[in-house]
């Protein structure tokens, strides 16, 4: 059953997300239907076979682990092969653990997974009850280790403060303020909506690091927490309209985005 995104659009965000997770449940149902009981190990052997139908099927090994998230592993080492699944998902329905091993096998090989795999796993992810699940396992489980708000240069509590009473009235509670234990290029910042946590990274805790700069990255991710991700047939988005329209309001807003650029690639 084809999900229909010309009538879901017309629905009020609240009946679109439960239509879309009725249809959900109806499309796994579905395929559920259709597959015989198999182990974990079967499964996988099964979905090697297909993609590797020329290729000895190697001696398979599948383990849930208690992961902080939803990631899985594949590795195949020595004729065997090693399969590593977040525990969050020993649970999923057959056509998920199947749409999962596709996924997994074909990155293995390289290979591009078929899209309707990754539409039937991103669809069962973005359902609320399960995204809630991961979220709880994300607080349970997951560490935040960061290093306190006040760095070398800057006060990320002085920053938030700041920009709470020009941008948000004052109004935004305060998370968790840190910085980064490394001084990575490539994530200068980020919020962990599992922690509260709002986290910039070192590299920008530097004299030579303007003050707007670190601001836009701070104001970026204080806007994560009042414009929060959207999800809709299986897609996840981050960056919603509403979100790109208050980004705009900051100040110097090209100059930042212009230096940050400077500072993921050669530094300042």
């Amino acid at each position: 059953m084809e999900i229909r995104p010309k009538l879901l659009c017309y629905l009020p965000l609240q009946r679109q997300v439960e239509s879309l997770e009725a249809e959900t449940e109806f499309q796994l149902q579905n395929v559920a239907s259709a597959l015989l009981f198999e182990s974990p190990a079967e499964l996988y052997g099964r979905v090697f076979q297909t993609i590797r139908p020329r290729t000895p099927v190697p001696e398979i090994h599948v383990e849930f682990c208690r992961f902080a998230n939803a990631n899985s592993s594949i590795r195949l080492a020595e004729g065997r092969l090693k399969v590593r699944i977040a525990d969050v998902l020993e649970g999923a329905p057959a056509p998920v653990a199947e749409a999962l091993a596709f996924i997994l096998v074909s990155k293995l090989y390289r290979r591009k997974p078929e899209p309707a795999f990754l539409h039937r796993y991103r669809l069962w992810l973005s359902r609320k009850d399960v995204r809630h699940h991961i979220h709880l396992v994300r607080q349970l489980r997951g560490r935040k280790r960061i290093l306190p708000p006040a760095g070398r240069k800057f006060d990320l509590e002085e920053i938030f403060e700041r920009l709470n009473l020009a941008f948000f009235d004052g109004l935004m509670a305060r998370p968790s303020l840190g910085w980064s234990l490394q001084e990575s290029r490539t994530r200068l910042g980020h919020y962990d909506p599992s922690h509260n946590a709002i986290v910039l990274s070192r590299v920008l805790d530097q004299e030579h690091v303007p003050a707007h700069v670190a601001e836009y990255v701070m104001y970026h991710e204080m806007l994560h927490l009042r414009h929060p991700e959207e999800h809709c047939q299986g897609r996840r988005r981050i960056h919603t309209p509403a979100f790109q329209e208050a980004e705009r309001r900051f100040p110097n807003l090209t100059e930042a985005k212009r230096a940050l650029r400077t500072i993921a690639s050669n530094g300042l």
